[in-house]
């Protein structure tokens, strides 16, 4: 197997905040290289990096939005976040969970501060990834799966080197506590001083990772400081992460939809029609209710 290589590492772009609870850098959709169709599936990548939030008798957050065709991703790392939707499902996301949010057909949503994070304030560090979904899966029913912490598959790495929790997709013959609409793979890699795993995926799909903490070596050579992102190009299968400190990467690899991408907003479909389509049934009320 041959090596695959980095094609760039992104510093965080400036942050913003999403409503007045998050506050994100965006990766993806970025500028060269970095575009829904170089990324697909993976088409929004928010990363919040650790930011303290003083205590607030308000929840902070964002109000209701909708969504339709593709997938939301939500990943704790510190804080609690809370949300409900038009559907009637509602939860809290703790330190460590996963909350995989298949929107589909359609979904009115509203994620905000858990009540006693808010009250007590506190750092939040947390990834939404959006996931597109295939034309033939873009109308289907709206579901959830709440993954906390301990239902998630891990994997234990040699020599003390850490552990790889398998979110979605497979790691060493492990397969992840997610199921995709398309082939997925995403993983949570905690090294320890001096960890080092490795990973191979096709040389077709779209690769990159995420440093949350600590600084990482890629295939003996390429640092890759915290907060920042890596893409991988489309050659070689294999390679690996080493860290010289405690560390946390977010890596993800994905098969190319091979679809046209139509987005505007909240709405990722295939047509510029299917867009317009979207906007004439969030206003008539098709995709429920939901009060802000």
């Amino acid at each position: 197997m041959s090596i695959k290589n980095i094609e760039l590492v992104l510093t965080p772009p400036e942050p913003h905040f999403v409503g007045d609870g998050f506050r994100v850098h965006n990766f993806i959709p970025g500028g060269y290289r970095t575009d829904m169709e170089r990324m697909n599936p993976f088409i929004l990548l928010d990363y919040g990096a650790k930011f303290y939030f003083p205590p607030s008798d308000h929840p902070l957050g964002v109000g209701v939005h909708p969504h339709r065709g593709f997938e939301t991703v939500t990943i704790a790392y510190k804080g609690r976040v809370a949300h409900h939707d038009s559907t009637g499902e509602s939860g809290v996301i703790g330190e460590g969970d996963v909350q995989w949010m298949t929107a589909a057909s359609g979904i009115l949503h509203k994620e905000y501060h858990e009540k006693e994070f808010s009250r007590e304030g506190g750092e939040l560090q947390m990834v939404q990834l959006w996931v597109n979904l295939p034309a033939k899966y873009k109308m289907s029913a709206p579901k959830y799966q709440s993954l906390t912490n301990a239902q998630i598959s891990k994997v234990t790495l040699p020599d003390e080197a850490g552990v790889v929790e398998v979110i979605a997709g497979e790691y060493k013959k492990t397969k992840g506590s997610a199921s995709t609409f398309s082939p997925i793979h995403l993983l949570n890699v905690k090294l320890n001083k001096g960890g080092k795993a490795d990973f191979s995926f096709p040389e077709v799909y779209n690769s990159a990772l995420l440093v949350l903490e600590g600084k990482v070596t890629v295939n003996g050579s390429e640092e890759v400081p915290a907060n920042h992102f890596a893409l991988f190009q489309n050659d070689g299968e294999t390679f690996d992460i080493e860290s010289a400190e405690d560390a946390i990467v977010l890596v993800m690899s994905g098969e190319d939809l091979s679809e046209p991408i139509a987005a505007h907003g909240p709405f990722v479909m295939n047509t510029r029609q299917e867009i317009l389509q979207a906007f004439e049934d969030y206003q008539k009320g098709k995709f429920g209710y939901l009060k802000d």
